[in-house]
């Protein structure tokens, strides 16, 4: 047992010994080889010897073949071998083509005469196709497809041409068009260069991708220009084979980003639903008025949007890499520096629309500007004035100006607006307040109930100033009644030889500066009927 024992522990130990001995043993390392080319085509591949390296071997041996393929007389069918005890020599007759070494043999595996025949035959193939490719027939074919190709070419960009000149004609209608039913025609120049843009841009690549074809296939009909026409191609190939293989490496982020696309688009369509359903009234909420849907909507829509790319951003190919984060970075800094006035805008656009200053179709007045409230957005409030002017104005202007709402007073019949006109004291008051309640009752859209009612606002040295107020049903067309309201004043007091002191007094006129009835239609306005 014991022996048993002893015998099994010394040839574990061999065979650990023999393991450490074999693993330390150098393998056999091949020699450098140079490869043997004839019109860019590798015919084998030869080591060096002694001082001669194997590039330099490799130039010889090919320069022969060479001169041998150019020779007209020379039959490659006369490649003959000699051996002697050095060497096995590829022969043209008494040219040495290649010899053949013991070593070259045991370097390559192979019997030195095999070797040699194998060279031999590998050369007299080589030359037989050099000729045939460099002969008369094949290059005058070669000239011949270089012209078709030619022509080829020229008809490729004369439809190219047309094409994009209908295209263009299309797409512009289409794009007017869609412009047309959107409210971004502000921005209708810069998005209809832009694309005109981007169809040059790929109407001049389809250009460069058509003269790359061209001159790769020109090139590959010439024995001596075939080596540039296979490296053009490879030009082209091996970016198209790395790009294959990177999106095939690429595609489960791109399933998760389209399994990520299509359940965002599913909550913002639920979203949308939702939210429209609140603006039709079908769904309704305590405290949440109607008009506050859409922009609660587009609000929430940039949040799930915003949550998404977040989402979404390990998964964008190349999102990795230095480059990618460094533009990302520049594009975060240059958002920062240059949209601090944007940020301010959409901030009050969402305060102003959540405050319900104003709706869309208000007449409104902010700061010195009077009109129709047309347009609402995140950034800007548009405003069309009674003469038709449409004014665009930076919602943070909104929140630094009063904003003053006539629709809301005139809805419920409590609009009031003012007209002061000043008078002297030798004018009794009551006779003033009178004949402007008169006034006030002959402007047809006023009302009479609640009933127009006159302010005495101030007692100036000279002069008096009175206030009517009228309340109006509407606030449409506020400045014809503001016209008619002041004729009708003007009318009154010339009616009772009452003088208006507006806009300032210097002394007692001898005759008292008002125009008498008889004087109110004096040509040209005899049929002049306001």
């Amino acid at each position: 047992m014991k022996i048993n024992f002893l015998l099994l522990s010394m040839l574990i130990w061999l065979t650990y010994a023999a393991g450490v001995l074999a693993a330390n043993t150098p393998s056999p390392v091949s020699p450098p080889t140079a490869p043997v080319t004839l019109d860019g085509n590798i015919l084998f591949y030869m080591p060096g010897f002694k001082t001669i390296s194997p590039q330099l071997r490799a130039e010889r041996i090919a320069d022969r073949i060479k001169m041998l393929a150019e020779e007209p007389y020379f039959e490659p069918e006369k490649i003959t071998f000699v051996s002697d005890q050095i060497s096995t020599d590829v022969m043209a007759g008494d040219t040495i083509i290649v010899s053949v070494l013991e070593n070259d043999a045991v370097a390559l595996g192979k019997d030195r005469a095999e070797l040699a025949k194998q060279l031999g035959d590998q050369i007299r193939s080589a030359i037989i196709d050099y000729r045939e490719k460099h002969s008369i027939q094949n290059l005058l074919l070669g000239a011949l497809f270089a012209l078709i190709t030619t022509l080829l070419l020229i008809g490729f960009f004369y439809l190219l041409s047309r094409l994009f000149k209908l295209f263009e004609l299309r797409f512009d209608a289409f794009i007017s068009q869609r412009l047309a039913s959107t409210r971004i025609r502000v921005f209708e120049f810069l998005i209809e260069r832009t694309a005109f843009s981007v169809l040059k841009l790929i109407r001049l690549l389809i250009g460069v991708g058509g003269l790359y074809i061209y001159f790769s296939v020109i090139l590959s009909f010439f024995p001596w220009t075939r080596t540039i026409a296979n490296h053009l191609f490879g030009f082209l190939l091996d970016p198209i084979k790395q790009m294959g293989s990177d999106l095939w490496n690429q595609m489960p982020n791109f399933i998760f980003l389209l399994i990520l696309a299509l359940i965002v688009r599913f909550v913002l369509r639920v979203m949308y639903f939702f939210f429209n359903a609140i603006e039709n009234g079908d769904v309704e909420f305590a405290e949440f008025y109607p008009e506050w849907a859409i922009p609660t909507y587009k609000i929430s829509r940039i949040l799930v949007l915003i949550f998404g790319l977040v989402i979404a951003y390990p998964y964008i190919p190349g999102s990795d890499s230095r480059a990618f984060q460094g533009i990302s970075l520049f594009l975060g800094v240059l958002f920062s520096i240059g949209s601090t006035s944007v940020v301010a805008n959409m901030v009050a656009g969402v305060i102003l629309t959540y405050m319900r200053g104003f709706r869309v179709g208000d007449v409104v007045k902010i700061g010195d500007t009077i009109g129709r409230v047309t347009e609402v957005s995140l950034l800007v409030t548009r405003i069309r004035t009674p003469k038709n002017l449409e004014i665009t104005m930076p919602n943070s202007l909104l929140m630094n100006n009063p904003v003053t709402n006539y629709s809301f007073a005139a809805s419920e019949g409590r609009l009031i607006i003012p007209v002061s006109i000043t008078i002297g004291y030798d004018a009794p008051w009551r006779q003033v307040h009178a004949l402007l309640l008169l006034a006030a009752e002959r402007t047809v859209h006023v009302l009479n109930d609640p009933a127009p009612f006159v302010l005495q606002t101030g007692l100036d040295d000279f002069y008096v100033k009175y206030e009517l107020n009228v309340y109006l049903g509407s606030c449409e067309d506020m400045p014809r009644i503001y016209s008619e309201l002041h004729r009708n004043i003007q009318d009154a007091f010339n009616e009772f030889g009452v003088q208006i002191m507006s806009p300032h007094y210097l002394a007692d006129p001898q005759i008292a500066k008002i125009v008498p009835k008889e004087h109110w239609h004096q040509p040209p306005a005899e049929s002049f009927k306001p």
